[in-house]
């Protein structure tokens, strides 16, 4: 009796799970377009004017979200007066390519490396939020004709102590994941996601509409959930590969961190690479937690500009 009522539990929870993604996405539709690389297709999103001064500026977004969560607080903002392309990573978003082989910063920069290539744009300003630290650095090690700035928002680059969470190693691997992800993540997630979304935030407070706005719940649809979790399981180990070829960049660089962040340590990342980049200054936000480019929108966006107009670091410095 107990098989008969665990199976039909299962097609119960899996039938929710296709209907709750049926009902996200036609709730947060696609913003951007397709844009077809190796083994992925892109979605991008490219705003702003297209003939201005200056490189175009390259919003990448971390984990657990999609390009919305860069186009709200500065996406729409720099479009104002400059191009502005945002991009979902592999997995995220609206952009396929959730494969194993597409979860690290390598493997992802590669990816949107060739679709700026398709888009014929030229050097950018780079703007990469946590996990996309790690892409970021990576692409200024690999691509440094490519990054003519690099704008690092509470950066991953060094590895750490600990994991990523039990439920991430968990999903990400064979067999139990696919079926946790297609069984009860979504209907479990649809209630943690707000509560998961406000502990990012302290210690500050999270806009009552940055779930929706930001179509946060997409990232409970199967295939995302896997991707994410993919790509934070092999995140340690990426950083681990490349950390010691930061003192290659060669761009300006600007990393901008919170004292207090519990999400991503300013300690363990930011401080020691801004100390390995010789081209870098890093700006550390008192009383700011992991989202600085919400918490200081304003002094992010100056910097960004700034980057891209002058187009030369000021002297390294560190603010405490």
């Amino acid at each position: 009796m107990l098989p008969v009522l665990f199976a039909a539990a299962l097609v119960i929870l899996t039938l929710a799970t296709q209907a709750g993604v049926v009902i996200f996405q036609h709730r947060f539709p696609a913003h951007g377009k397709p844009v077809e690389v190796a083994g992925a297709t892109l979605n991008v999103l490219d705003i702003g004017p297209k003939e201005v001064s200056g490189p175009p500026i390259v919003l990448v977004h971390g984990a657990s979200s999609n390009l919305e969560a860069m186009r709200r607080p500065l996406g729409d903002r720099l479009a104002a007066r400059h191009r502005v392309i945002l991009i979902d990573r592999p997995g995220h978003g609206w952009s396929s390519g959730s494969a194993m082989d597409n979860s690290t910063p390598a493997a992802q920069g590669r990816l949107i490396e060739e679709a700026l290539n398709k888009l014929g744009v030229g050097p950018v300003i780079l703007v990469v939020h946590s996990w996309a630290g790690a892409l970021g650095a990576r692409m200024a090690i690999d691509y440094p004709e490519r990054v003519a700035g690099l704008v690092m928002l509470a950066p991953v680059t060094h590895p750490w102590e600990g994991g990523v969470g039990w439920y991430n190693a968990l999903v990400a691997k064979p067999v139990i994941g696919p079926l946790l992800a297609y069984t009860i993540t979504l209907p479990l997630g649809y209630f943690l996601t707000e509560r998961g979304a406000r502990a990012v935030f302290l210690p500050q407070v999270m806009p009552d509409d940055f779930v929706d706005d930001t179509a946060t719940p997409l990232l409970l649809r199967p295939r995302e959930f896997l991707a994410n979790a993919r790509d934070l399981v092999r995140l340690k180990q990426a950083v681990r590969d490349q950390v010691a070829r930061y003192g290659e960049i060669s761009a300006p660089t600007v990393i901008i961190s919170g004292d207090v962040d519990k999400t991503v340590s300013t300690n363990i990342h930011s401080r020691p690479f801004a100390a390995a980049v010789a081209n870098a200054r890093l700006i550390v936000l008192p009383g700011v937690g992991h989202m600085v480019q919400n918490a200081a929108t304003d002094l992010v966006v100056r910097e960004i500009e700034s980057i891209g107009t002058i187009g030369s670091p000021k002297p390294a410095t560190a603010s405490n």
